[in-house]
């Protein structure tokens, strides 16, 4: 396996790209070209989670997979262990930075295809929580003049062959209503923050929950979308994927939605190895990745 840290940026060292590229055997499987996966893990825009993160990769990889790790801007260049003893803040972690860093690595993936033996019409996007925004988000936005005019390429570059979206923040205006009716005090507070790094401020405006949020800007040509999520998850509700899934529904984009009963916030790969805690570790929901594996199989092949 060609393991390797790549900077996205030249002058950012904090956005990297992390390759977990299969080894071509001269033994066997010679010259295979491979489907891909592209990582995005979550941390509500205020850092990247290393639970969902690398063991997701190796998870991806066992099965034949190339695999990515995109560690993509964020507010904080650290993982935050304190909320009372915060790090300096980045103050150009606002959207659209984190989309360019994904719509980036999608180029550096299809310009190094040949190279890596990627298979650059079998590469999907998994992401998680405000990973799952961002992945969803080029979902939705890789058609756009917003990505085009960035970097002046081909729009369909940026396009991802296939979603997978765990327990994603899909509806910021949804998450807007519930949290000020339903969240505790702590998840107030951990979304004014997490507001503050997507928006530039704690209280955005229904213009911008709105322009951000990707449940309304799905259309038919939006990829073929996975998602899964649990009911009672009490930090970003599932209502977020009932109405995606609904407007890929409308759209008559191809998904599979999967609403599991109970599960906290944040599984990952729902064993132990990705449990920060022991109520990480849920036996019922960690079918997730296999029914995503087979979903993305069928539409692969």
């Amino acid at each position: 396996m060609k393991i390797e840290k790549i900077q996205l940026w030249e002058d950012r060292d904090d956005v990297t790209l992390h390759t977990y590229i299969l080894h071509n055997s001269m033994e066997f499987q010679k010259d295979l070209q491979r489907p891909a996966v592209v990582i995005c893990p979550g941390g509500g825009y205020l850092g990247t989670s290393d639970r969902e993160a690398e063991p997701v990769a190796l998870r991806f990889a066992s099965l034949g997979y190339h695999t990515f790790v995109l560690r993509y801007t964020t507010y904080f260049k650290e993982w935050v262990q304190d909320f009372n003893n915060l790090p300096a803040p980045n103050e150009h972690s606002g959207y659209p930075q984190p989309l360019f860093d994904l719509a980036k690595a999608m180029l550096v993936i299809r310009e190094n295809a040949s190279e890596w033996l990627v298979d650059t019409n079998k590469i999907a996007v998994c992401g998680f929580s405000a990973g799952a925004n961002l992945s969803a988000s080029l979902g939705v936005q890789w058609n756009s003049s917003l990505l085009s005019e960035k970097f002046e390429s081909d729009q369909e570059l940026f396009k991802p062959n296939a979603l997978i979206l765990g327990y994603p923040l899909l509806d910021y205006q949804l998450m807007k209503e519930k949290v000020e009716t339903e969240a505790n005090e702590l998840n107030k507070g951990f979304f004014q923050l997490a507001n503050k790094a997507v928006f530039g401020v704690p209280n955005p405006s229904l213009e911008q929950l709105q322009e951000v949020s990707p449940v309304n800007h799905v259309s038919s040509q939006t990829p073929p979308t996975f998602i899964w999520h649990t009911a009672d998850d009490d930090l970003v509700y599932a209502e977020n994927s009932l109405k995606f899934a609904l407007e890929l529904a409308k759209k008559k984009v191809p998904y599979e939605l999967h609403v599991f009963e109970s599960g906290v916030h944040g599984l990952s790969l729902c064993d132990e190895t990705t449990a920060g805690e022991p109520s990480h570790i849920n036996h019922e929901c960690k079918v997730w990745f296999e029914l995503a594996d087979n979903w993305l199989k069928k539409h692969f092949n």
